[in-house]
């Protein structure tokens, strides 16, 4: 979610019971407007918090003009003090889905024991180490993992051009309530996957601008969103089941979105068991 609506936009979700102290909600949008003004993002987001044994993880993600780019993220223990993080790769998703339980806290902490190729596997031999993955790294790859199974957009806010970039809907005026309720109208913000799966017949009643990313209705297993009206039916809430502690907001008939996440960083493995 946006710094400057992030007062707002945290006081929208806090039925979940997750939410920041009114210190650190001061801190973070005073430190969020530096952290724009210094690396020249076009945009700032706040994407959540990562609770850990000893500590938490804040973390924010700076936007270009294209949005469907790459986006820099950065990690803070305090809300003040912000370090950039790798860009995430295959190899950090794989090794960190091998992991199990509550992130440390430590970003220098270690992990041993993880599975690796076998070329990785004699180099570290030959060295006389063992396999290990810093928590800096899980911290990458679980980030990643949620921002591709679970960061969602309201249909039509974003447009992708001819050329394929894609830009924010100047136009968007929100959905309608009725819209709002329907998994339908919301897409995962990332690569899409079902949609190039489609016959041309299923594309033909598809916009190219607005229509070019997979939407929640067909997400595996089924019914791992909830769909809930809050403050008195003004505001539609979906929570993830597959990840607990996201949250997404859209105020129906504005322009007020957004998602976050305040969790441990653990996926729910249960959730087969418990629909």
């Amino acid at each position: 979610m946006e710094v400057a609506s992030l007062p707002a936009a945290l006081e929208l979700v806090a039925g979940g019971g997750a939410g920041l102290s009114p210190e650190k909600r001061a801190v973070l949008g005073a430190s969020l407007l530096l952290l724009q003004r210094d690396y020249r993002f076009e945009r700032v987001w706040f994407w959540g918090c990562i609770q850990g044994v000893r500590g938490a993880y804040y973390i924010a993600e700076g936007l270009g003009p294209d949005r469907a780019a790459p986006r820099s993220r950065l990690y803070s223990l305090n809300c003040v003090e912000w370090s950039f993080l790798p860009p995430a790769t295959e190899e950090m998703v794989a090794q960190a889905e091998q992991l199990k339980g509550r992130f440390q806290g430590d970003p220098s902490f270690e992990y041993e024991h993880i599975e690796i190729n076998a070329e990785d596997a004699e180099r570290l031999f030959e060295d006389g180490k063992e396999p290990t993955i810093k928590e800096e790294a899980r911290l990458v790859a679980t980030i990643e993992q949620i921002d591709r199974a679970v960061g969602i957009i309201p249909r039509g806010a974003f447009l992708k051009t001819p050329l394929g970039s894609v830009h924010e809907n100047r136009n968007f005026e929100g959905l309608s309530l009725m819209e709002a309720k329907k998994l339908s109208s919301y897409f995962h913000f990332t690569e899409p996957f079902n949609l190039k799966n489609k016959t041309l017949l299923e594309k033909a009643d598809l916009d190219p601008s607005t229509d070019f990313l997979d939407s929640l209705e067909h997400d595996i297993p089924q019914g791992s969103w909830t769909v809930q009206l809050e403050k008195g039916d003004t505001v539609v809430v979906l929570r993830s089941l597959l990840w607990l502690g996201l949250m997404f907001y859209h105020v129906p008939m504005t322009k007020q979105y957004g998602y976050i996440y305040f969790g441990t960083g653990e996926k729910n493995f249960d959730l087969p068991f418990m629909l």
